[in-house]
């Protein structure tokens, strides 16, 4: 320290008011947190599809530490400076590369802060790549997700990634999407989500810019050939299958004549509703307007209310196609599945009513409802020795489809293609939907959507009819006046 000049008084060096590991630790928390955002930053903005929960990391995660790491870095030097304060002065800080421990300690720093960053890097770019996955949405929040995770794995688009039908591209619904998954964090941290999650989705951006990048709008897709096996309650669980020409059609002239089932998506047509229930299987209410303009309004005999005082949505894919990548089975289909595969042994007596009563029993644990249903299927059938193949598979069906911690089943959630085991066509297409002016009502004729070609089992299917059969109930319990659903509910 060089001497003071006669009658001044002796100047104290600068201490650096930074140097102590509190400090130190809050600036390492915010160069990091600072490099982590601009490396999000950089690949949120040239990411093909917008992700929420990077909008989260990169907006509010990494600015918040790297808040943090200044309030930090602020606390130390203003601890360090009353330190400083009470110990008098202290010598500053000097940094001479000619000393070898200067050297050293140098070249330690750079080589940490190197490491740090590279470390940040990695760890950023796999945060992103793991939030782009299936696995983080499905299995990040595990009790809320499970269910629709489950059942999109063995769903149709199983290989198509979340965020592409659920976020999709555009920066409208960008936004949309940061504000929804801000909201779903919380929601999942305070136990504030709904049990089941319910539907239809209200933020669910239109099916015309998710569906139509992979469905090709302007295909003409004709008639399809299916058949539908079923098996009785009866005591031999007597098979019964219905073989139908579905008029799936198409909706653009260009590529086909506009009819069947897809006529209802026709660009040359608009379809209009009014839903007086949120799950939107009461349509009360429907307006058509033709390619010629002519607006024509249907209405159920007891809606005589306003319509502009309700939500009036414009008819779209997924109006029918509502489980799209999360259906879950009924217990009756499942098993009229898994007995003609072969994997529930149809010889054995009753089998089909059983297990469907099996699976339909209240349990409350999904461990409470795999033993529930060894113990009932063990119990009915004591002395033959088949039924302890059938169990596993009759578990299996449940752990499929059914989360009692989610309280969530093919119960809660309606699937409107076709019509047995809930409206579905029948929604409009009942026959009570009638013209305003009287002229006529909506179709309610089976034939304009499919044709059954054969019905029964064994000979009776290879008995084809190109005009169509009428359809006969294998119990002799039909009757025009009901609709399927008032006697198949899914159970025994």
């Amino acid at each position: 320290m060089p001497d003071a000049e006669p009658g001044s008084k002796p100047t104290r060096p600068r201490a650096p008011l930074l140097r102590n590991w509190i400090s130190l630790s809050g600036l390492l928390v915010a160069v990091g947190s600072l490099f982590s955002f601009l490396l999000l930053f950089v690949l949120d903005s040239a990411a093909h599809l917008a992700n929420p929960y990077i909008g989260i990391l990169t907006y509010m995660v990494a600015p918040g530490f790297l808040i943090t790491g200044l309030f930090v870095t602020l606390l130390g030097a203003l601890w360090h400076r009353q330190r400083l304060k009470a110990a008098g002065p202290l010598p500053a800080l000097h940094i001479d590369l000619s000393r070898p421990r200067d050297r050293r300690i140098l070249g330690m720093f750079i080589a940490a802060s190197v490491c740090f960053l590279l470390i940040s890097a990695v760890g950023s770019y796999k945060t992103y790549q793991f939030t782009e996955s299936v696995q983080f949405c499905g299995e990040s929040c595990h009790t809320v997700m499970r269910p629709e995770l489950t059942a999109y794995e063995h769903g149709p688009h199983a290989r198509v990634e979340c965020a592409q039908c659920h976020i999709g591209p555009g920066a409208t619904w960008f936004v949309r999407s940061k504000l929804s998954g801000t909201y779903q964090v919380y929601a999942t941290l305070f136990n504030k989500f709904p049990r089941p999650i319910p539907t239809p989705v209200k933020n669910l951006r239109p099916a015309q810019q998710t569906c139509n990048q992979c469905h090709w709008p302007r295909e003409f897709v004709g008639d399809l050939d299916r058949t539908y096996n079923y098996f009785l309650g009866d005591r031999t669980n007597t098979p019964f299958s219905v073989r139908l020409l579905l008029k799936v059609g198409g909706g653009d002239p260009t590529h086909g004549p506009v009819g069947g089932i897809h006529w209802h998506m026709s660009i040359s047509n608009r379809v209009e509703y009014i839903a007086t229930d949120k799950a939107r299987q009461k349509i009360a209410w429907v307006r058509l307007t033709d390619p010629l303009g002519v607006v024509t309004v249907f209405r159920e005999p007891s809606f005589t209310n306003d319509p502009s005082r309700y939500e009036i949505r414009t008819m779209d894919c997924m109006d029918c196609h509502d489980r799209p990548a999360h259906k879950f089975a009924a217990p009756s289909d499942a098993v009229n599945l898994a007995i003609a595969l072969g994997h529930i042994n149809g010889p054995l007596p009753y089998i089909k009513t059983n297990a469907v009563y099996a699976l339909n029993r209240p349990y409350k644990t999904e461990v409470e409802a795999r033993d529930g249903i060894a113990t009932f299927l063990a119990d009915r059938y004591p002395d033959d020795p088949r039924i302890r193949r059938v169990v596993p598979f009759v578990q299996q069906i449940y752990a499929d489809n059914f989360f009692p911690a989610m309280k969530a089943n093919w119960s809660v959630y309606p699937d409107n293609i076709g019509h047995r085991l809930w409206p579905g066509c029948f929604r409009c297409h009942d026959g009570r939907h009638r013209a305003e002016d009287g002229s006529r009502t909506i179709a309610n004729d089976c034939t304009a959507c499919h044709i059954i070609l054969a019905q029964g089992s064994g000979a009776d299917l290879l008995k084809l009819s190109a005009e169509g059969q009428k359809f006969k109930h294998p119990e002799d319990l039909y009757d025009p006046a009901f609709q399927c659903t008032d006697c198949h509910t899914g159970g025994p």
